[in-house]
């Protein structure tokens, strides 16, 4: 039997496996969102649940450091790239290489970056960054150029010197009541594909995330050409299920299926309804190569360890 990274690896590129795979993970709670007490709660994570690979999580470092202040959006012109020991990348590098070398040699490490406008809009607020799309867009555009940049540099930094295989890369803003698919094209996936060929440069184990996670469907078509080598969206939320997005996304392989909501079977810690779940998943996707168990989002931090392990437990029974 293969261990868990090589099995990974062939279900990555749409090799059969012998059995379903299944990783899900939650956001830190609050008073472990730095330091040593992220390393330790990641660690205590992965061996409380026996999730086949971990995705860490970058929980207190969504926002883009801002160096500047922005009054108006001419301001952000003057954005420039962080110093190179700045500790938005030396404390996350801390994070992702102790977790590696707890853990990286049992299975595979994704570390969780964020595409520029998403960090963008976590320095600032939404609003300003629409409205001031709407005022400058060159200025703007600047940022997240400057944030593809240094978001690209995370990337490197977690595959080549922190040992992570590959990153978890998360874009959002695709909503469809936000842009049209041109206005996505041509405004947001620049910087996003900067951050992403640049984590592509270190690593063919990329995973792209489409968040939903705010419940409004998306233009997936925004991503459906992003190069990655395997693809997660909300299932629940897009009306999209794992088969049509395996078609849908090119033949990549696919990560999902789980609700992750409060109102979900295993955040409710519902033993039947998680049994159910997995039984469901496993005879709809049974022999599908390319097919991972994982939930359209991040579960809610408050989320009992012994929900997910139980999860795992039946996904591996």
């Amino acid at each position: 039997m293969e261990d868990k990274r090589q099995r990974v690896k062939m279900a990555l590129n749409n090799e059969p496996v012998d059995g379903a795979l299944c990783s899900v993970w939650r956001h830190l709670p609050e008073e472990k969102r730095t330091g040593e007490s992220v390393i330790q709660d990641q660690i205590h994570y992965y061996r409380k649940t026996d999730v086949d690979f971990i995705k860490i999580m970058s929980d207190g470092y969504f926002a883009y450091p801002m160096e500047i202040v922005v009054r108006k959006a001419a301001d952000w012109k003057k954005l420039e790239p962080l110093p190179g020991n700045h500790p938005y990348f030396t404390e996350q590098a801390e994070r992702a290489r102790g977790i590696v070398e707890a853990v990286g040699k049992e299975c595979m490490v994704f570390y969780n970056i964020f595409a520029p406008f998403s960090s963008l809009r976590f320095a600032a607020t939404d609003a300003m960054i629409m409205e001031h799309l709407r005022e400058d867009e060159e200025a703007v555009l600047h940022a997240l150029d400057v944030i593809a940049y240094d978001n690209g540099r995370m990337a490197r930094k977690a595959i080549r010197e922190c040992g992570c295989d590959g990153v978890y890369f998360c874009v959002q803003g695709g909503e469809k009541k936000r842009f049209s698919h041109e206005e996505y094209m041509r405004l947001i996936a620049p910087s996003d594909k900067k951050a992403l060929m640049e984590a592509n440069r270190h690593s063919q184990w990329n995973l792209l995330h489409c968040c939903g996670w705010d419940g409004y469907e998306n233009h997936l078509e925004n991503w459906k050409d992003y190069p990655c080598k395997a693809v997660n969206w909300s299932v629940h939320v897009e009306k999209m299920d794992l088969a049509q997005g395996k078609e849908f996304f090119g033949g990549k392989a696919v990560i999902g299926g789980l609700d992750n909501t409060k109102e979900s079977v295993v955040h409710k810690g519902d033993l039947d309804g998680i049994r159910r779940c997995v039984q469901e998943w496993k005879e709809k996707y049974a022999g599908m190569p390319g097919v991972l168990m994982g939930a359209d989002c991040s579960f809610h931090s408050d989320i009992p360890l012994e929900n997910i392990a139980q999860l795992v437990k039946e996904v591996h029974r």
